[in-house]
């Protein structure tokens, strides 16, 4: 099957100035929507400004739909099971490149610092007990202490939000 294209998508979003509103959801298979959009004028023109950041992720989605009908595989019956080529997906593939080295001599400290400097000098706490294999309540207090010394400072994630312990080596 044809892969869909976020350029072509936002063409037809265009046409919403000229009051055909949703054709990019038609484009991209999401039929009901298009139609919902055809009538309400795109939800009032909401439905439709928003889309502009929908797009991507919307013309992701039907690629990923296509290349699996295009493969010939069909939606399983409960008897069937499923099986999902993690290389398709772009952030599965990355985390599967990025396995963590245990880094396992050394005091617990120079442990977490030598697992700072391998990841970037940033670890959430999750990729500390990875990374140094010491238990999670012992990374935490492991944490707290090289805050206490000026070893590393919390920040936060800027896409997540998520606390992280940035390291200066």
């Amino acid at each position: 099957m044809q892969q869909v294209n976020a350029g072509t998508a936002y063409l037809l979003w265009c046409l919403c100035l000229f009051g055909f509103c949703g054709i990019q959801r038609f484009y991209v298979g999401d039929i009901g929507f298009g139609f919902i959009y055809l009538i309400t004028l795109g939800f009032c023109g909401i439905g439709q400004l928003l889309d502009l950041f929908f797009i991507p992720n919307m013309v992701d989605q039907r690629n990923i739909y296509l290349r699996g009908l295009g493969s010939g595989n069909i939606t399983p019956t409960i008897n069937q099971s499923v099986t999902l080529n993690l290389g398709d997906i772009p952030q599965l593939k990355q985390l599967q490149e990025t396995k963590p080295s245990v880094v396992t001599s050394g005091t617990p400290m120079q442990r977490l610092l030598r697992a700072a400097k391998e990841n970037g000098g940033t670890l959430s706490i999750a990729q500390a007990v990875m990374y140094t294999e010491l238990e999670h309540q012992e990374v935490q207090q492991l944490l707290q202490e090289a805050q206490r010394n000026g070893l590393a400072e919390i920040t936060n994630d800027p896409h997540s939000g998520a606390i992280r312990y940035r390291f200066d080596v």
